[in-house]
């Protein structure tokens, strides 16, 4: 018996060091890559369509601006099942990790963006997910 009280204590500090580097499921998952920020706009009635080209030419131009931008993609909503509820684009902006996002948040060049924005803007939706 004290053979196997002492083989315990001995693999004690290793259990306790491996579950200590043990991260909790969604802290694991907000870390992991690639991380996505989907935006989705419904812009005013009022919105003039050269204010909305102008939004997207100065959205897509953050990934020059933004160096935690490693892919941006865009487009116009074509779906057929009238769910959209007035939004009429959508912006998936990724990021390697959360950090990313964290750098593209407070960034001047993304502040400005939203100063651009708000003005045209009648709802908007986001979504971040850690690609699977």
């Amino acid at each position: 018996m004290k053979k196997l009280i002492f083989a315990f204590a001995a693999l004690l500090p290793i259990l306790v060091i491996a579950d200590h580097h043990k991260e909790a499921p969604a802290a694991k998952e907000e870390t992991a890559a690639p991380y996505r920020h989907v935006v989705c706009f419904k812009f005013k009635d009022e919105a003039k369509p050269e204010q909305v080209q102008k939004i997207e030419k100065e959205f897509a131009a953050l990934k020059e601006k933004i160096d935690t931008i490693t892919d941006f993609e865009w487009g116009t909503n074509v779906s057929p099942e009238n769910h959209a509820q007035g939004f009429t684009h959508c912006f998936i902006v990724t990021f390697k990790d959360k950090a990313g996002l964290d750098v593209y948040l407070p960034h001047k060049a993304h502040k400005a963006f939203v100063e651009l924005l708000l003005p045209s803007l009648d709802k908007v939706f986001v979504i971040d997910f850690v690609a699977k």
